[in-house]
């Protein structure tokens, strides 16, 4: 007869290792992107962008994301990277960087060039940060964990990277922003057989950019750009205006050249745009054939010989294409005979913007040039093919789409679900979520803060969405104030804006409800404080009743 055997502990199993990837901000939106990774007592983070408002967030300059998961966590960071110098991924380092411990931030040349001028704007030295720049195709190690090797990807500013994070849990692919351009700018494609052998060694997750997912076909490349614009400009005889993107970095250096060969001089307008020309100067990204010149110093010249390179290419009212369309410049007025091209799409929630500025160009009486009727801008972001490219280079196990909105992320899904070989399992993702991956393992484990933090001139995060809905009610219905003064005799003086046109009948209504509210509870001794809301609630009544309308109601009492 046998026996078990005694005494003897089973073997203990070692848990399977997994990788927490926990994105603050661009998951589910396109803007403010800020990724965190957590392997055991380690954190890196990737990037610290910023969005820009919608229409009915009034007043707000800036949105940056949420940090309360990083901030309780300080102690665990132990690097971050940055992959490229567009505002969305690196505007809200300023407000982000002095709130977290002195950590590693790798980045290349132009990125922390660009990074460094953002952060003297906000008075934040050097010393108080560890900038460490990187070549693309550099690899290092940050923490115990961590260990990153960056691609070069084309996007539409150089130095755009993505990056092969290997942990102890597996290899993570992230594209960053990328379009797959045969002829960038500075002749330096994606690296797709870097793609492909990490590809053939096991890729665990894929996160890609998912911004163009309903797109069919390629994005253009910017040498027909180039083209197009060339083509443009040789046939125009006076001034020429030209706005795009800032950060157009590449679509500048090819500007600069078309203006040598047509015979024009380059005059840049714009605080951002002379900013990122000077940071692209200084590393090396950007020849200029012709020095620049100042609006002053053209003047000699003939209108045929003149190129504007300006900002305000969203429409903004205080950049210089704005300033220009209404008279507001300066230095600088349009003419009959002036052409103004817009090389550059509208960001959703800029349309309107950017329709009034082309309207009243057209009233003026230059020529305007504008896609699609003209192609004179392309994304800077990948389309269906150039997506399916890297799917099927990569070979994901585990795919999670990344920049886009719902809509684009779905379809990037489903898009992955439609090539020979797709992945294992894909995730839909929200800021804030905490995705768990590993070798057998998938799944969204729990979800940590995340959102808008909104930048109202020097506040920042003093304005929350009850807020808004305050502005959004003033703009909308208008603002009724009510002071019931009560010695010697109670007596109420109102004074309204945005409501209705000055009133006599309904604002001596308007006193008498609020006085009667008022006399009531002084009758009934009540609180100062309910005889308040009393006046309010009386009032509310009434107005609604009388006018149909909401104004924001300010009941005030002095005794």
């Amino acid at each position: 007869m046998t026996h078990p055997q005694q005494g003897r502990a089973p073997a203990p199993t070692t848990p399977a290792p997994y990788l927490e990837v926990v994105p603050l901000g661009g998951m589910g939106e396109i803007g403010k992107n800020i990724t965190a990774y957590r392997y055991q007592d380690e954190i890196m983070v990737v990037d610290g962008g910023l969005a820009f408002p919608d229409a009915h967030q009034m007043g707000i300059d800036l949105i940056i994301p949420k940090i309360d998961y990083l901030q309780a966590h300080a102690g665990l960071i132990k690097g971050w990277i940055l992959t490229h110098g567009h505002e969305d991924h690196i505007g809200g380092l300023p407000y982000i960087l002095p709130r977290l411990p002195k950590v590693p931030v790798y980045g290349a040349p132009l990125t922390l060039g660009l990074v460094r001028e953002k952060l003297a704007e906000f008075g934040i030295k050097e010393s108080d940060v560890d900038l460490r720049e990187v070549d693309l195709n550099d690899k290092v190690r940050i923490g115990r964990h961590f260990h990153v090797e960056f691609l070069r990807m084309t996007h539409s500013i150089p130095d755009n990277m993505g990056y092969l994070l290997t942990t102890p849990a597996g290899v993570v692919l992230h594209t960053g922003d990328f379009k797959l351009d045969d002829q960038p700018a500075d002749g330096k494609p994606s690296d797709l057989a870097r793609i492909e052998q990490a590809g053939k060694d096991g890729v665990l997750l894929l996160i890609s950019d998912s911004t163009n997912a309903e797109r069919p076909g390629r994005t253009p490349s910017e040498a027909e750009v180039a083209r197009n614009l060339e083509d443009l400009i040789a046939g125009l005889r006076g001034r020429v205006f030209l706005t795009t993107f800032a950060s157009q970095v590449n679509r500048i250096q090819n500007l600069l050249h078309i203006a040598h060969r047509q015979g024009r001089r380059v005059v840049m307008e714009g605080r951002s745009m002379l900013k990122y020309a000077q940071v692209a100067q200084q590393t090396g990204h950007l020849d200029t054939p012709d020095p620049f010149l100042t609006s002053e110093e053209v003047s000699g010249l003939q209108d045929q010989q003149i190129l504007y390179i300006c900002t305000g290419s969203q429409g903004q009212p205080m950049a210089v294409l704005g300033r220009l369309a209404f008279g507001n410049h300066a230095k600088i007025a349009l003419k009959r005979g002036d052409s103004v091209i817009l090389s550059s799409n509208p960001i959703p929630g800029n349309e309107e913007a950017v329709n009034l500025i082309i309207n009243r160009l057209y009233e003026i009486g230059v020529d305007v040039y504008y896609p699609p009727t003209y192609r004179v801008h392309a994304s800077g972001h990948g389309s269906q093919e150039e997506l399916a490219t890297i799917l099927n280079l990569a070979r994901p196990k585990f795919f999670l789409p990344w920049h886009g909105e719902p809509r684009h992320q779905i379809n990037h899904a489903k898009l992955a679900q439609t090539l020979p070989r797709p992945p294992k399992r894909t995730l839909i993702a929200r800021n804030g979520d905490v995705v768990r991956v590993g070798p057998d393992e998938f799944r969204v484990t729990g979800t940590v803060p995340a959102g808008a933090v909104y930048v109202d001139g020097l506040g920042v995060g003093d304005i929350g969405d009850d807020v808004l809905l305050d502005r959004a009610s003033m703009g909308q219905e208008g603002i009724l104030i009510m002071t019931a003064v009560l010695h010697p005799t109670p007596h109420v003086e109102i004074v309204s804006r945005g409501f209705v046109r000055s009133n006599r009948e309904l604002d001596g209504q308007i006193r008498r409800v609020a006085l009667e509210a008022v006399e009531v509870g002084l009758r009934e001794k009540k609180r100062l404080e309910d005889v308040r809301d009393d006046m309010y609630g009386a009032v509310r009544r009434f107005v609604r009743k009388a006018t149909g309308r909401n104004p924001v109601l300010i009941p005030l009492i002095v005794d």
